[in-house]
């Protein structure tokens, strides 16, 4: 194999060699191999200043994570049949987690391949790539996939905006099958505690449905039974549907987007639970204090936002929101109420979190027990050198008068 050097500077090696698979481009070593001198996305061998090879990446130049790496060593190149490989040894797992195809197949550098996302529904893939090194492997990972699954489709929601960041255009698109194919009705279902929800692979958010939580709303089953229950950021309504079936005598569920308020109304047709769950389109923060000044109170409260800090900097305001949020949802709780509350924001720390409950609590004059801590569903795994791979957090508590 004939790959061009990518060389670190002295001691830039020591993350990579950690387990990390990143080099940021402060850390190459411009003298040896001008940046400027590759393409995005071309396919490099990661060389320490001494000369010795770390591995097998990717390179983009115009990023600031300058490369990642993909296989440690020179033994085996980086193409079709290592992406096969990748994709089996991620199905092994999958399949020991879960009954039925319907999880997150790929998870990134979780899964050695950095970059890619895979979700899989059954005959349907939806996959994301957000660097330009997968991008240019993407009719390599498309016949991968169809080698190791045989899906009836395989859709490209390559439509994030971190691509903004590798140059890379967006769009959403049919990458493998036929538009028109009628196997399972052409729709594209993701199945979760028995339930069935109907995604958009193109229109919808991130690949169309969020397997992360899924065991974390499987721990509702204990709290909902004969409950009046509010799922705020509902998207598709699987934290509200999924606790109606567990017995939950009314649900209100809550998002701004009026795509995802119609596609919960079809869900909760679909699982036959439209006598006790509402779909309500309102902005969430404008929702809770009107439900706060007319005196509702629910006795379970489901706060499970979009990522309110995107980047390190944003953390103050950030934080602040995720206070004031929790302060509000409190605020509708009946007496001795649950608070299920959640945050997708990598650079929210788990304490953070917390501590913005804690306070928001002492300023309304209540206590609350922590009485589960949430993470991210087992489909996507973290990689303990990685700190980014753990992004998911959460808390189920019980608010009491102080």
């Amino acid at each position: 194999m004939e790959y061009p050097a990518l060389y670190l500077k002295r001691g830039e090696d020591a993350r990579l060699r950690a387990g990390h698979l990143w080099v940021f481009s402060n850390e190459v070593d411009v003298a040896r191999s001008p940046l400027g001198d590759f393409a995005p996305g071309d396919v490099v061998a990661i060389v320490d200043h001494r000369g010795k090879a770390i591995g097998i990446g990717y390179v983009n130049p115009n990023s600031l994570i300058a490369a990642r790496l993909v296989v440690r060593g020179l033994a085996h190149p980086f193409d079709r049949s290592l992406i096969v490989h990748r994709l089996n040894v991620a199905l092994a797992l999958r399949e020991q987690l879960y009954a039925e195809p319907y999880y997150r197949l790929v998870f990134g550098e979780s899964d050695g391949l950095p970059g890619l996302t895979l979700d899989r529904f059954g005959d349907v893939v939806v996959g994301q790539i957000t660097t330009a090194g997968m991008e240019r492997q993407k009719d390599a990972i498309t016949d991968a996939v169809v080698k190791v699954l045989a899906p009836r489709q395989l859709w490209w929601k390559n439509d994030a905006g971190i691509r903004a960041m590798e140059q890379l255009p967006e769009y959403a698109d049919l990458g493998y099958g036929n538009h028109t194919d009628e196997g399972s009705g052409g729709e594209v279902v993701a199945r979760e505690g028995g339930l069935e929800f109907g995604i958009d692979p193109v229109g919808g958010q991130k690949t169309g449905w969020f397997y992360d939580q899924r065991e974390n709303r499987d721990a509702l089953a204990r709290f909902v039974t004969g409950k009046r229950v509010l799922d705020m950021f509902s998207y598709l309504g699987g934290w509200g549907i999924r606790a109606a079936a567990y017995g939950a005598r009314e649900v209100d569920c809550v998002d701004a987007s009026a795509p995802a308020v119609e596609a919960t109304r079809r869900n909760v047709e679909r699982n036959g639970l439209a006598n006790r769950v509402n779909a309500v389109r309102a902005d969430a923060f404008e929702h809770l204090k009107a439900l706060r000044e007319a005196r509702e109170r629910y006795d379970v409260v489901i706060l499970d936002p979009p990522a309110f800090i995107k980047r390190r900097k944003d953390f103050k305001e950030g934080s602040l929101a995720y206070r004031r949020l929790n302060e509000l949802g409190m605020q509708v709780l009946a007496r001795d109420g649950i608070l299920v509350t959640c945050s997708c924001s990598h650079h929210m720390p788990r304490q953070a979190l917390v501590d913005g409950v804690q306070q928001g609590a002492r300023h309304l004059d209540r206590q609350v027990q922590m009485l589960i801590s949430l993470q991210q569903a087992p489909d996507h795994p973290v990689h303990p050198a990685i700190p980014e791979t753990d992004y998911l957090k959460g808390h189920i508590l019980r608010v009491l008068p102080a």
